[in-house]
């Protein structure tokens, strides 16, 4: 069964409502309490990112997902702030993020090449999938999703950032690392594109 982490961030219901009209079995989960049968966890997140991690460890959640995760070996897929959370540090904050996948979150306004542009990043984009992954299965063309972000991962193995989008540079959009999957983008906000997305995430 699908858990999608509520610690306080994302559009939890969008979610829970894809799914009920794909059919899959999903719930939300509020505390480690309502961990049972777990068999996938969706992270998701907006706003800031020392804000995300101290909600997310402020809930009582955290050490049961790094179970799951690094233990159990069940995917995890983190959606935007979500995602950026899955990285060892962010120049947004001081606080150290999970760590389940190698990089650093990077600022638009701090690399010449999109410094000049409008902040946030807010809109439809192309990605660009440029490693083989089931999350993008029916996706590698075309594909577009929903942006709304100004800082990006920056992932330090080339290998493990497996979509790209352009805004002033190519910056890494999707990552994964084994079962640890991220997208900087809002599947839920992106309409069929979307849906397929966690239609694959589920099939995983």
């Amino acid at each position: 069964m699908i858990h999608i982490v509520d610690y306080g961030l994302g559009n939890i219901q969008a979610f829970l409502n894809v799914y009920k009209r794909l059919g899959v079995e999903v719930v939300r989960a509020r505390s480690k309490e309502d961990f049972h049968g777990v068999t996938k966890l969706i992270l998701p997140g907006v706003g800031a990112f020392d804000h995300a991690m101290d909600l997310l460890n402020a809930s009582g959640m955290r050490q049961s997902l790094e179970d799951f995760v690094k233990r159990d070996r069940v995917p995890v897929l983190g959606i935007c702030v979500g995602m950026q959370i899955l990285a060892e540090s962010s120049e947004e904050g001081s606080m150290s993020g999970l760590g389940w996948v190698k990089g650093c979150v990077r600022s638009f306004a701090g690399n010449s090449a999109s410094s000049l542009l409008p902040m946030p990043h807010m809109g439809w984009n192309d990605v660009v999938v440029g490693v083989e992954s089931p999350l993008f299965k029916g996706l590698e063309n075309d594909a577009r999703f929903y942006f709304l972000h100004s800082y990006y991962f920056d992932c330090d193995e080339a290998s493990q950032a497996i979509a790209h989008a352009d805004y002033g540079f190519q910056f890494d959009c999707a990552v994964q690392a084994d079962n640890i999957y991220g997208v900087q983008f809002h599947p839920e906000k992106s309409h069929h594109w979307g849906t397929i997305l966690l239609k694959n995430f589920a099939e995983i």
